[in-house]
């Protein structure tokens, strides 16, 4: 069976993951001036591979702009990882992005070349880079002054003085990822909203420091922020959502899976002010009624994709007010239901004219039936409907015949 927040709706929410062209797994490197014989790739383990097919190696150093890592490469086997970076980033003065998810062996003095050789740096990804600590965002703040993007996420060990360094010394961030970093609270928070003004897109899953103060400060600070992830972030309560409908009206992702103390009335508050909200994950916002989607189909014209999983206080009435408001009929294309034990076959007669709608999710729906299915798709016959259907238990077996079995899943 589904398992409630944890699941991951690869339609509907994107967790936030780097968006702007991220380098492939295999590739030429290139750079502004054109693409040279030379290749580094990425591998399971993150080891760096560097092959050069030329020998105007001088040329190269001057022009390379992208690395990523790979595990394979005899390179990789001969030199430590750690050594290797620290070269590359020596010679290697206009790399702008650099890709190093998973090298778990990274410690700051990698981080600390970087600061010194690469003040070109746009991207920087760390994602699960263990070892990394405050001083790397120390050392980055102070040196690479040009970055846009950064992930943190998973680097257990950064703490809100490492984020404030960052944050002081990159005020041209517009995306930032701080997935599953507990060590950051508001004060880290607090650093960001008043020196990344420009911040676009930030992401504090499973952020589990953080409170209401913190996202007060980024409302206060981030005005621009159209992309916004607090999943897992259970201390938040309507405060915070008061905060982003009065300070953050360009947003249109919002990601809130596992907040289960917001309620009716913060809704309220957001959808008053950011008409342009597009996609919103509600999963498991246990406490919100019927009285959030009235909310949401008045303030929120353009909403697209919506996920309602685990909220099991909403009912038929509450899909009326989606099926029979504007945006609906005219964007919804996404709606998640699973786990939502008050929906029956009448939410589905309210969603008849949505037209654009590609995929309902009504896994454990328990008053929905097959019959009500087939009616919603005589309406719309190419939308994906998932759903499940407990087994009926099969009667005793007679006369010694053999065991019958039972089908109990049903994808329709």
């Amino acid at each position: 069976m589904m398992s409630g927040y944890s699941r991951r709706h690869t339609e509907i929410s994107s967790r936030g993951e780097m968006s702007p062209s991220p380098p492939s797994a295999d590739h030429s490197i290139s750079s502004s001036n054109g693409h040279f014989p030379v290749s580094l790739k990425r591998g399971k383990h993150g080891k760096l591979s560097y092959t050069n097919g030329s020998t105007e190696t001088s040329q190269f150093r001057q022009k390379i702009s992208r690395i990523t890592c790979d595990d394979e490469a005899l390179i990789n086997k001969k030199l430590p990882k750690e050594l290797l970076l620290r070269t590359f980033a020596a010679e290697c003065n206009n790399i702008e992005e650099l890709n190093l998810t998973n090298c778990k062996k990274i410690s700051d003095s990698t981080c600390g070349s970087l600061s010194r050789h690469c003040k070109k740096l746009r991207v920087l990804e760390l994602d699960s880079c263990a070892q990394i600590t405050d001083s790397s965002l120390k050392a980055l703040g102070d040196g690479c002054q040009g970055l846009e993007q950064v992930n943190i996420s998973w680097c257990n060990m950064i703490s809100d003085n490492g984020v404030d360094a960052l944050a002081r010394g990159c005020s041209k961030l517009h995306l930032l990822i701080v997935k599953g970093c507990p060590l950051v609270t508001d004060a880290g928070l607090k650093s960001v909203g008043l020196h990344c003004n420009e911040l676009k897109m930030l992401n504090l899953h499973s952020c589990t420091g953080i409170g209401d103060e913190g996202i007060q400060h980024i409302a206060e600070g981030c005005h621009k922020l159209e992309f916004l992830c607090i999943s897992g972030c259970s201390n938040l309560t309507d405060i915070a959502l008061v905060a982003l409908g009065h300070g953050c009206t360009e947003l249109r992702t919002l990601e809130v899976a596992g907040c289960n103390q917001f309620q009716d009335a913060g809704f309220q508050s957001l959808a008053r002010a950011c008409h342009e909200m597009k996609r919103m994950d509600l999963e498991e916002c246990v406490l919100i009624t019927d009285a959030t989607l009235g909310h949401l189909s008045m303030g929120c014209p353009k909403l697209e994709k919506l996920s309602l999983s685990h909220c099991e206080l909403i009912t038929d009435e509450g899909i009326r007010h989606l099926g029979h408001s504007e945006f609906a009929t005219e964007h919804l294309t996404v709606l998640e239901l699973d786990n939502c034990p008050l929906i029956s076959d009448a939410a589905l007669e309210h969603l008849v004219q949505c037209h654009k709608l590609e995929r309902i999710e009504l896994y454990d729906c328990q008053l929905v039936t097959r019959a009500g299915i087939r009616r919603l798709r005589n309406h719309l016959p190419d939308i994906k409907v998932h759903a499940y259907f407990a087994p009926v238990t099969p009667p005793p077996s007679v006369g010694g015949g053999r065991q019958r079995y039972c089908r109990c899943c049903t994808i329709l």
